[in-house]
């Protein structure tokens, strides 16, 4: 804006550096209606309609319009949109349950909420002329996934049939990994890794047996000797290394693993580039890659905590399927 310039009290996010994932959310929302509307959604006998199919379009709908309901939402692609209805006839209340899935850069609570919010008020229109004592309570979010949060869950609770439908946060249970850092200054002492840590954190986690964290110098020989000796020693299903993918002079990661490999997967660090493009606009230098080394998966992730996090987020989905699939493959771990 030129000329006189306002103090702006208000704005939208700008999201547009963020990585598009899986997003999810359910939410819930009830309305009592007494035993007379009750019975006549129940039994179908309203004037207008079928009150339980006509909530679960117009939450369809609901969910859609969300951005033009609600000023600061983001305008979502929605995959998917569904809704479910739980009726009590001790207590003549209608529980919505509204699920709204994406694939963008932001989360659809607000839109599982909203589809709620006019599921429920559907209902009320539909009843109102049969019982105009109605009420709407307990509208909440339940579930969110996707993005860097992760999985949310309401602390007060959710029905176990959700629950069921939960990621797996034990996706790398009864999985060894190792956790190999390459770094002159940490080695010598002179700084305390960050990287190694948080990776021992995030596999940790995971439910991962860590069988080996080390700390090395950028130094080829004692990289090849160090990861060799693991995956035939130790024989993990995941070994993880932290830093020497740049293109620099001494970073020799990935010139070693293309060496002792007994099966580059490439594809792996072009997907982690790709990925990667959402944070920085200077991943495409980075040598991220990925190999077999026996029956060993090695992934060599740059060496910034920042990175590491980053690269975490976008393999974390699909590492333990990743791992599964190998297994199939036949490299069973003795």
């Amino acid at each position: 804006m030129r000329g006189n310039k306002r103090v702006q009290n208000f704005k939208m996010i700008d999201v547009g550096r963020k990585r598009p994932t899986h997003r999810r959310a359910v939410a819930s929302g009830m309305i009592s209606l007494g035993r007379a509307a009750y019975i006549a959604v129940k039994e179908n006998k309203l004037p207008k309609g079928d009150a339980l199919v006509l909530a679960e379009i117009a939450g369809i709908a609901g969910a859609k319009n969300t951005p033009s309901q609600i000023l600061m939402c983001h305008s979502l692609p929605l995959d998917q949109v569904t809704l479910h209805s739980e009726l009590d006839d001790n207590n003549y209340t209608i529980t919505v349950f509204a699920q709204a899935v994406a694939f963008a850069k932001t989360g659809v609570e607000m839109e599982a909420l909203a589809a709620v919010h006019a599921a429920l008020l559907t209902i009320w229109d539909l009843t109102k002329g049969t019982e105009p004592n109605l009420k709407i309570s307990d509208i909440k979010l339940l579930v969110k996934t996707g993005g860097r949060s992760g999985v949310w869950v309401n602390p007060d609770g959710i029905p176990p049939w959700l629950e069921e439908q939960l990621p797996q946060q034990s996706f790398l249970q009864g999985k060894k990994a190792a956790v190999v850092v390459m770094s002159d200054r940490a080695s010598r002492g002179e700084y305390t890794d960050e990287s190694g840590v948080l990776l021992n954190k995030f596999l940790s986690e995971a439910d991962a047996d860590i069988v080996v964290y080390k700390v090395i110098p950028d130094e080829q020989i004692e990289i090849e000797k160090t990861l060799v000796d693991i995956c035939r020693n130790q024989q993990p299903h995941l070994l993880v290394t932290s830093g020497g993918t740049g293109p620099g002079p001494r970073d020799m990661t990935p010139d070693v693993l293309s060496r002792v490999s007994d099966r580059m997967l490439d594809g792996f660090g072009d997907m982690l580039r790709h990925e990667s493009l959402y944070y920085t606009d200077t991943a495409w230098l980075s040598r991220m890659t990925a190999c077999m080394i026996g029956s060993t998966l090695v992934i060599a992730l740059p060496g910034s905590p920042k990175a590491v996090q980053e690269c975490w987020d976008i393999i974390s989905p699909f590492l333990g399927t990743a791992l599964d699939k190998i297994i199939k493959q036949g490299f069973e771990v003795k």
